[in-house]
């Protein structure tokens, strides 16, 4: 039986002033419905790259890619899209950033009534519902995130990929959308692909860790599973052997194995 999601010998190469650049090679990935996997990686790994291709945002130079069953050639609705730069139009309320989406995903088969029911639906998942008539520029950056997941996730996407959305908040505030994250793929049943740069969020978060080797031509080193039951309890998971393990075990990989190297100019 074939997973949800599978990347078959995926490579992109992009053509620069100084020639073609590599960025990934040999990319086979499979993902199974329902699964939270993250991306982790040193800058410039192609953690990002491999998101765009899954979304459809990228094609790649060679390969495939398959998401339930259908071959991913653009963007499209059962692929949902968190960026770390919430993209909310701020000239729009909370409310009419996700309606927008709602009624391009729906409003062939649904009426008005219907679609303004899935924005509200959508906007108290995310307990958002208080933000309604508020513009971007009166809200904070983690009720901004939380109105981008709710816009993603209005549209009942089959997967949510996420490219670090809580990269720009502030430690307090990201945990606190990690755990809202983790009560709604619970109650959404998502299958989801997120990018991130922190360890302690993808072991908190993930079935899977994937993780890319340095770039030029990145490819993936490793996958690592995740074996701590759901829901799970950052306090709680603090001294948890697995989550102790899985910890060291993608540090080992980043830091020591794949240690990062910066170029220096003599």
């Amino acid at each position: 039986m074939s997973a949800f999601i599978e990347v078959q010998g995926a490579e992109v190469t992009f053509q620069t002033r100084k020639g073609p650049f590599q960025a990934l090679r040999d990319i086979d990935l499979k993902i199974e419905k329902g699964e939270f996997v993250t991306l982790i990686g040193h800058s410039g790994c192609g953690k990002s790259t491999l998101l765009n291709l899954i979304a459809g945002l990228l094609a790649p130079t060679g390969g495939v890619l398959i998401c339930d069953n259908r071959e991913i050639k653009g963007p499209g609705p059962e692929r949902g899209v968190v960026f770390q730069n919430h993209s909310l139009l701020p000239w729009l309320t909370c409310f009419d950033n996700v309606y927008l989406a709602v009624e391009r995903v729906f409003s062939a088969t649904e009426g008005k009534p219907a679609l303004k029911a899935r924005t509200a639906a959508a906007l108290e998942l995310v307990g958002m519902s208080h933000a309604t008539h508020k513009r971007p520029h009166e809200i904070s950056g983690g009720m901004k995130q939380r109105v981008g997941i709710a816009r993603a996730l209005a549209m009942e996407p089959k997967v949510l990929l996420m490219d670090e959305p809580f990269g720009a908040l502030d430690a307090l505030t990201r945990a606190k959308l990690q755990d809202e994250l983790l009560k709604i793929v619970a109650r959404t049943k998502s299958t989801v692909v997120m990018v991130t740069h922190d360890v302690d969020e993808a072991v908190l978060l993930s079935d899977r860790i994937v993780m890319m080797t340095n770039g030029p031509s990145a490819t993936i080193g490793e996958i690592h599973d995740v074996r701590l039951a759901h829901p799970r309890d950052r306090v709680a998971l603090a001294e948890d052997p697995v989550y102790v393990q899985a910890r060291k075990a993608v540090i080992d990989f980043l830091y020591t194995r794949h240690a990062h190297v910066e170029k220096v100019a003599a």
